[in-house]
């Protein structure tokens, strides 16, 4: 029984463990980006991305996200993209609200997000940057996004 007790244990643990998380390399690597005015802190147009991964993730999102937060945060894997499902985007009863698609959307490196129309499949559309180039994006109910 204490057998059985202990496999359920770490199968709760590896399940809710990310997919995959950042090294410290990879993430002060980010950090570095992410701070682009090197004041210590992440704020205003800087934390659009991070903010919006933190609100995914059921965080907290701080005024101003210090550099001890980000490597946290990055290092459990609340940063890094998630993959993305095969035929994305999927069609389906999607529960997410404009602002959540929104939030996955920009926690994917997508910005400048505009208003999000849910689609007769239950796909919330519309158009938002990605790499400086203007671009279709979509969010299914799975969360999977995708430019298209």
């Amino acid at each position: 029984m204490k057998k059985i007790a202990l496999v359920m244990a770490v199968a709760c643990v590896s399940l809710s463990s990310p997919a995959v998380a950042l090294t410290d390399e990879e993430c002060a690597a980010m950090w570095k980006n992410a701070d682009a005015n090197a004041d210590g802190v992440i704020s205003d147009a800087e934390a659009d991305r991070y903010a919006a991964a933190l609100r995914v993730a059921n965080k907290t999102v701080p005024d101003n996200l210090d550099q001890a937060t980000f490597l946290e945060n990055c290092k459990s894997g609340v940063f890094t993209t998630a993959s993305t499902d095969e035929g994305a985007p999927l069609s389906g009863a999607n529960s997410f609200t404009e602002n959540q698609a929104k939030d996955r959307a920009l926690a994917a490196g997508f910005t400048n997000v505009s208003a999000l129309a849910k689609d007769e499949n239950g796909i919330w559309r519309g158009t938002a940057s990605k790499d400086g180039k203007s671009v279709n994006v979509a969010v299914d109910y799975k969360g999977n996004v995708v430019a298209n």
